[in-house]
């Protein structure tokens, strides 16, 4: 009589290769091996011809790794608060001393730590640390700022979109709008385009990244376009770049500020021609007009004069626009009868004096 034979049970743990698990955190091969060799956090076991296979208590600890990295906690004391929640989370072996315990509780610390989907992440440490690494991991409460731009740019290089936006939205929350983009989000900016200039154009994809959330956090936190009250009423506040200008998220931050304060805007966004941004003066007659260049090569004076001159309304009562001069490009550049505040704070101050003022 033929005897059935038994199909071979499978490895229990055949476990993840480098590939497959940078693939599952949002990171690179490079930052695993570089953990590896930097923090000790590597494969417990490698197969055949030294590849490495990553258990799920290796997956658990670099899960945590990831999170607290993301929450802005230094690499080295991220690596050592997640060596101390795995092997605080693993039950004692069996007298035994089989693996398939450990695995089990590896797998446990797994699912505290949403295994495949990193937990949202907030400015404290989380609440899955173990007690002890919170006192070692948590930064001083005066570098809480400089803890969120390393989560936050962290975050970034990984292309982890929902982390970003979290992070940015929590900053305007936590901090409110101006502080955020003065403290918070422009510098976040300069540092992923500080790191795309020292890499060639590796990193251009992080940067548009940053740039969408910080755009979309913006907007969210405008309010609806305001009518004005009556017809004798000031015009509103033009924000447009100039011919040749891009960058807009400094006018959108802006356009955010005045919306809060009630302040009438239109916003034209990026490269305006001349001939368009003169007709909307025309026709609106607005109290201000921000002009934004980034670059010295776009900002034109003799635009922004030819704005600054531009009249509307009938012969003894005619009204020129308070023309306001935004952006690094505007340097040394100064426009007679011009405005050229240095931070948001300052150009909202001086917008709302001038709306004020032709009210």
């Amino acid at each position: 009589m033929d005897v059935e034979r038994a199909e071979p049970a499978p490895p229990a743990e055949a476990g993840l290769t480098t590939g497959a698990l940078a693939r599952r955190l949002g990171v690179s091969p490079t930052t695993l091996r570089s953990w590896e060799r930097r923090y000790g956090i590597g494969p417990a076991e490698r197969a055949a011809g030294r590849h490495r296979r990553w258990t799920p208590r290796d997956v658990a600890m670099l899960e945590t790794m990831c999170r607290l990295t993301s929450a802005g906690v230094a690499p080295a004391e991220a690596a050592r608060a997640a060596r101390s929640e795995v092997t605080e989370a693993a039950p004692p072996p069996t007298a035994a001393g089989t693996s398939g315990t450990a695995g089990a509780g590896a797998t446990g610390a797994g699912e505290g730590t949403t295994t495949g989907r990193r937990a949202p992440m907030s400015s404290s440490a989380p609440a899955s640390m173990p007690s002890g690494a919170v006192a070692t991991a948590g930064p001083p409460p005066e570098d809480a700022i400089g803890q969120e731009l390393r989560g936050l740019a962290r975050a970034a290089v990984r292309l982890d979109a929902p982390a970003v936006e979290e992070r940015l939205a929590a900053a305007a929350d936590r901090h409110g709008l101006i502080r955020a983009w003065q403290e918070v989000m422009v510098p976040s900016l300069h540092v992923v385009g500080r790191k795309w200039a020292s890499a060639g154009d590796r990193y251009v994809e992080v940067e548009h990244l940053l740039s969408w959330h910080v755009s979309t956090v913006l907007r969210r936190h405008t309010l609806p376009p305001v009518a004005p009250p009556g017809p004798a009423a000031p015009g509103p506040v033009l924000l447009a770049c100039v011919p040749g200008e891009q960058h807009t998220l400094p006018l959108e931050a802006l356009n955010a500020g005045l919306s809060r304060l009630g302040i009438p805007t239109r916003m034209f966004a990026g490269a305006v021609p001349a001939e368009a941004l003169s007709a909307a003066v025309r026709r609106l007659g607005p109290a201000a007009v921000v002009l934004w260049a980034q670059a010295r090569s776009t900002a034109s004076l003799a635009l922004a004069q030819h704005v600054a001159a531009t009249e509307w309304g009938v012969k003894g009562a005619r009204s020129q626009p308070l023309v306001v001069l935004g952006g690094p490009g505007w340097a040394g550049r100064p426009g007679r009868g011009m405005l050229r505040p240095t931070s948001l704070a300052e150009a909202l101050d001086a917008l709302s004096v001038a709306h004020r003022y032709r009210s």
